[in-house]
């Protein structure tokens, strides 16, 4: 008889993401001994091995590339039919906003799961800096933000998340030179304030090179070799280096992460949207 149990393609799913039995385990709540016997009790079924295992990497197969194109599209139908039958009565818009350097790696997989869930709840997303956000959150133009923590505008805790400085691989060691060639976000931003402090902190003199509200302004800049950035280490793109004391760069203090809302934001929607943030963000 050919079965595929859909809780046996979730662990399939969540060790290709994680990369490792351990951290799949993590995910889906089991003993990395008991995910890695029921991978092995999969494999043994299809007659074929999904992951190539060493010491080292943990690489899914072709065969196995294969079996998590089709894992991922029934674990979304069955979240789609689940949602249609249990809730189909949470309909609405949520505006929610978020600045880049958090928006690029944390909320894709939230907005994922959450449409998958929730189809008839329109989404709408604003990017701006933190303290921006928090205006909008203010005047209930936004019903969510997750928002560095910024005065004057409370949150929900979520979580610490690292700065780390960035730089080129490809360009000249620019961080030995002094004054430091920096760039940053615009005035207003805890990540620019917590940068600035480090470096004046550690007595290392710096000149601005470049103010943008955007990262991908900054990472123009970090990729022509031009400055080095202090960002959250969530939003580091994976062709920078991370630097730190070893380069002789002072350390960063972490980004306190909240969840903002408005006063309009009291609708099941946001409230779903909400919840599922904490889920998936808090560790």
């Amino acid at each position: 008889m050919k079965k595929l149990d859909l809780d046996v393609l979730a662990m399939l799913v969540a060790v290709a993401d994680s990369g490792s039995f351990i951290a799949g385990a993590e995910q889906v709540h089991r003993s990395p001994s008991a995910l890695s016997m029921q991978i092995k009790a999969l494999e043994a079924a299809l007659g074929k091995p999904l992951f190539i295992r060493n010491t080292r990497n943990l690489v899914l197969t072709p065969d196995g590339h294969t079996l998590l194109g089709y894992a991922r599209q029934m674990l979304a139908l069955r979240d789609e039919a689940w949602a249609e039958m249990v809730r189909p009565e949470i309909r609405g818009r949520v505006r929610i906003g978020m600045p880049d350097d958090y928006a690029a790696s944390l909320l894709p997989p939230v907005l994922r799961k959450f449409s998958v869930t929730y189809p008839r709840v329109e989404i709408q997303v604003v990017g701006r800096p933190s303290h921006e956000l928090a205006l909008q959150i203010k005047d209930n133009t936004l019903d969510l933000a997750c928002i560095t923590r910024t005065k004057g505008c409370p949150g929900e805790f979520i979580r610490l998340e690292p700065m780390v400085w960035v730089g080129s691989a490809a360009s000249r060691p620019i961080w030995k030179e002094r004054p430091l060639p920096i760039a940053v976000f615009a005035e207003g931003s805890v990540a620019r304030a917590n940068a600035i402090k480090a470096l004046q902190g550690a007595s290392i003199p710096y000149r601005m090179s470049y103010e943008s509200p955007s990262i991908q302004g900054l990472v123009s800049m970090v990729d022509a070799g031009l400055a080095i950035a202090p960002l959250a280490r969530c939003g580091v793109p994976a062709h920078l280096i991370q630097l730190g004391v070893a380069e002789g760069l002072p350390r960063l203090a972490e980004l306190e992460m909240v969840l903002a809302r408005s006063a309009q934001s009291t609708r099941p929607p946001c409230d779903f949207l909400a919840e599922l943030i904490f889920q998936e963000l808090r560790h």
